[in-house]
């Protein structure tokens, strides 16, 4: 297995469920939809990705190859899911609140 399939493994077998879970976050609620809300999404989705990658790469560099060279790809894996999932959840709950605050009383 190539160096590159190797230290993205993780984001290659996730892409799948990260397409579901950022097409949720994506179209619910429906309403309001400013463009900020646009603006907000897309960068939650960029963050949330990056986040992901600098975490399994982190999670290669730092595992303990005493461990087995299966090691750094349970750990990269486990750590990224952890950080997509923080940052999907920190902010759908930051989008609701403002999304609240729009909303008409």
């Amino acid at each position: 297995m190539g160096e590159t399939i190797q230290l993205n493994l993780a984001l290659i077998l996730f892409l799948p469920w990260f397409l579901i879970l950022g097409a949720l976050y994506w179209l619910f609620p429906r309403q309001p939809r400013p463009p900020a809300r646009w603006l907000f999404d897309t960068a939650t989705l960029v963050v949330a990705v990056v986040a992901f990658l600098m975490g399994i790469h982190w999670a290669h560099a730092n595992a303990d190859p005493g461990y087995g060279r299966m090691w750094a790809q349970v750990l990269a894996t486990a750590l990224g899911y952890g950080i997509f999932l923080a940052v999907m959840t920190v902010a759908f709950f930051v989008r609701r609140a403002w999304l609240r605050r729009l909303a008409p009383h």
